[in-house]
């Protein structure tokens, strides 16, 4: 007897071998057969979808879980666009904050101020509290005074604006998160996952880096294990920094190592570790991804994260530890480094099966292209941040550069795997939007930003289903709806491939199944 079976749906399996069903059955969380393998079976629960149409549960590949519940329930001027009134939010804020306490306001975005905001503003409004302004970027932030004074001498900042690895100090002042308040901003992020109908993702760097919340962090994600309280499904990246020298057994190979000897693989379907998270450079938004030519209209090209060969070693030495890599890559600049090292790496010990990805991968020259497919390298991009964003780095990529940016096209008609994610919070987390993006490339505004990137519909569901599956390692279990997988299912309320495009991201998410069960998102 089945637990359930899924009836009168348009399934669509992504499946080659069989791309389209009408009935699922379910036994004990994984698909047991389609159409005449389950119809006539009897089942304890028959489910009519009246028509719905059903895909695998999108795999988001590339998530921040903590970040965005922290932010979800932190003050922000996100909707500000002059700057007496982000003074306004940041007064009230401090207002509630006991004294010498941290006030952390989030939605800051100089391009909607035509600045950057400055130490002594803050300092006009911060009533002795350490204001944090956490840009949306993640790669930078504005600070008053009381927090200047704080931090050693030799920490560049431009009058309380500090990226990359000066934000990194700033963050290294602050005590860490409790293991339960994370807890609870995962779970409040991972219940928006579940609305737009996201039943895995890949939660992109903790414990250290950038975007580490706390050195134990992995801890918060286990602890929701524990309690039953993990929405969905969670690979997760350590940070490259949390890697130690390790004193291993010289036949190993493993010049560096969390303790243990832990490495991407380790956990069960629920929880599990995934690649070495490495950042090269920064970020578009914040003007410090790394570039081969300036940014149009500036005389920078970005900046590395730390110093390119000390990068190079910790990449070379991520793959001789046996870890997946997932490095973090936008610059055209930036991606050199990545691929160099990565061809170093499997040089030196040849590992076909490895997996490597580039994160982002946010502007790729043409000659960059056929070096992915050589090296066996996923692209992990975000087509929202073109969606919401691509005006704006349109402009500082200029007319000839524009067109690579978040490619869709060109990695594919070179064999490069291209995974679709969200890098939520920094942008809309939505896959249906995303996928209209890959389809038609045109921004909020309607501008059309390298056409010739467009991709099918088919191709775009392929990109956050089955590629997901396969950039996570997942691909035995999920990513598409077969027999013997896991029963992630995303019900929706129209058939993406039947509709106009540019109704694609408004269709209704119905339904979200894990493990065979209805899960309650937070829309």
């Amino acid at each position: 007897m089945l637990c359930t079976r899924l009836t009168n749906a348009r399934f669509l399996t992504m499946d080659p071998d069989r791309p389209v069903a009408h009935d699922l059955g379910i036994w004990r969380g994984r698909i047991v057969g389609l159409d005449e393998e389950v119809t006539s079976l009897p089942a304890r629960e028959v489910v009519d979808l009246q028509g719905a149409t059903v895909l695998p549960g999108f795999v988001d590949s590339h998530v921040h879980l903590a970040w965005a519940g922290l932010k979800a329930n932190t003050p922000s001027i996100a909707p500000c666009q002059r700057v007496d009134d982000v003074l306004a939010v940041v007064a009230r804020a401090a207002a509630r904050a006991a004294p010498g306490a941290w006030v952390d306001i989030a939605g800051y975005d100089q391009r909607a101020l035509g600045r950057h905001l400055t130490a002594a503003e803050l300092d006009r409004v911060g009533q002795n509290r350490k204001i944090f302004l956490m840009h949306d970027s993640g790669h930078a932030c504005v600070v008053n005074s009381a927090v200047l004074d704080l931090l050693p001498a030799e920490v560049p900042h431009q009058d309380g604006f500090l990226a990359e690895s000066a934000m990194t100090a700033v963050r290294q002042l602050r005590l860490p998160y409790s293991q339960e308040e994370l807890a609870d901003a995962i779970e409040r992020a991972g219940r928006t996952c579940l609305a737009e109908g996201i039943t895995a993702c890949a939660e992109a760097g903790i414990g250290g880096g950038l975007l580490g919340h706390s050195p134990v962090e992995l801890g918060a994600y286990q602890l929701l294990r524990d309690q039953g309280r993990l929405p969905l499904r969670v690979q997760l990246m350590a940070a490259g920094d949390t890697l130690r020298p390790r004193a291993a057994h010289r036949d190993d190979g493993i010049p560096r190592a969390l303790d243990l000897g832990l490495r991407t693989g380790f956990g069960d379907d629920w929880l599990s570790l995934g690649a070495l998270k490495i950042y090269t450079d920064g970020g578009m938004m914040a003007r410090t991804a790394a570039l081969t030519e300036p940014y149009e209209g500036m005389a920078h090209t970005g900046q590395f994260q730390d110093d390119p060969e000390r990068i190079a070693d910790l990449i070379v030495d991520g793959h001789l530890a046996g870890w997946q890599l997932a490095v973090h890559a936008i610059g055209d600049r930036a991606a050199d480094l990545a691929l160099d090292a990565l061809e170093r790496a499997q040089e030196r010990r040849p590992r076909p099966a490895a997996r490597h990805r580039v994160e982002h991968a946010g502007l790729i020259r043409p000659d960059q292209l056929s070096r992915f497919a050589r090296l066996g390298v996923s692209a992990v991009v975000q087509p929202n941040f073109l969606r919401h964003f691509g005006d704006d780095y349109a402009d500082v990529m200029g007319e000839r550069r524009a067109p690579w940016m978040y490619r869709g096209r060109g990695f594919l008609d070179h064999g490069v795997t291209l995974v679709g994610s969200s890098d939520r919070p920094v942008t809309d987390g939505s896959p249906l939007r995303a996928i209209q993006f890959m389809v038609e490339r045109a921004s909020t505004s309607g501008r059309t930003i390298g056409p010739d990137e467009g991709i099918t519909v088919d191709e775009a569901l392929h990109a956050y289903t089955t590629a997901g599956a396969y950039a996570c390692h997942w691909d035995d279990t999920a990513g598409t709806l077969a027999p013997g997988k896991r029963a992630d299912l995303v019900v929706l309320g129209d058939d993406p491939r039947r509709v106009e495009t540019s109704r694609i991201g408004a269709i209704d998410v119905v339904a979200t199944y894990v493990d065979g069960r209805t899960e309650k998102g937070t829309p």
